[in-house]
Parts: C-alpha cells; structure tokens; sequence
C-alpha cells in the first residue's frame, strides 16, 4: 500500500515535468534561428533535439531514474540561460516585435503630421 501512495506521487511529480518540458519545447521552437546565434548560444535545432529527447525520455522512463533528472537539468539550463539571451536577442517567436507598433519611428509614433 504504501508504494502504490508513493508510485502515485512520483507520477504527479512527472506531470509537471512533461508539461515544463513540452513547453520549453514549443518555446525553442517558435523563436528565431538567428536570435541563437545572435545570444552567443548553441543553435536552435541543437536545442530542439536536447529538448526533444529530455521529452521523450520523461515521457518513456520514471522520475526516480536518472535519465529524466538529466532532463529536467537541460529544460532548467534553457529556461534560466538561454531563453532570457534569446529574448534579449530579439528572438521573439511569429515574427511579432515587442512594444511599438510598425508606424513608430525613432522618436515615437509617427502621426501623420496631425
């Protein structure tokens, strides 16, 4: 009885592992090729594959094993270092700017001469 309360817990604590993986996943994958390289970081389809894998392998093995704990390190390492050099970069994903809209000049927005 009590390993199946503790197999219960590990599996909840293995959710938000897949879930903090899925999306630093999805974030490595709509952000810019350039913006890698532009923040000094490994490129994208490097970070694609390592978050990939540490996907797969939550998904495939336990938490108590190593390998999702390894996982979890490199999602953390995209999350704390590269990401905030991605975005600082300029690397937002879709093609959307951050502040400002496409009428905004150097000074502010343009208005026409209103």
């Amino acid at each position: 009885m009590l390993m199946a309360g503790f197999d219960g817990l590990v599996a909840m604590l293995s959710i938000p592992l897949i879930v903090f993986a899925c999306f630093a996943l999805v974030d490595a994958f709509i952000r810019r090729e350039d913006a890698f390289r532009a923040a000094d970081k490994q490129t994208k389809p490097f970070w694609l594959i390592i978050l990939g894998i540490s996907l797969v392998v939550s998904l495939i093995f336990p938490l108590l094993s190593f390998l999702p704990i390894i996982g979890l390190i490199a999602v953390i390492v995209y999350f704390v270092d590269v990401r905030p050099a991605i975005r600082q970069a300029g690397g937002g994903g879709g093609g959307r700017s951050r502040g400002g809209s496409s009428s905004d000049g150097p000074y502010g927005p343009y208005n026409g001469g209103r």
